[in-house]
């Protein structure tokens, strides 16, 4: 089986499941509780996505100079900083442990 066989069988899962979201009743999608899941599934699922970027590359776990940046974002988050803020205290973290020399 070739690699296009596994791009339109991920596609056909794809559509499905969004099709199956349709038949869900209105019911169960005003009900406040699953308002907060899905609420909290996207914030946990956004982190892990953050911290696998973080600390991977390709196969292995990695420390550079993001894990840094992560740390100085996470600070700055901590500190209720703007989302602008965090970004660039992020990167400039990042730049800085570069320019020092951390890979």
């Amino acid at each position: 089986m070739n690699l296009w066989f596994w791009v339109l069988v991920a596609a056909v899962v794809g559509y499905l499941t969004k099709l199956l979201g349709y038949l869900v009743p209105a019911k169960v999608l005003a009900n406040p509780r699953m308002s907060r899941v899905a609420g909290t599934l996207t914030i946990g699922l956004l982190a892990s996505l953050t911290v696998v970027n973080a600390a991977a590359s390709g196969a292995s776990v990695v420390v550079d100079a993001r894990i840094g940046a992560l740390v100085a974002a996470a600070i700055a988050l901590w500190c209720k900083a703007p989302f602008l803020v965090v970004v660039l205290a992020g990167a400039g973290a990042a730049a800085g442990l570069r320019l020092l020399g951390w890979p």
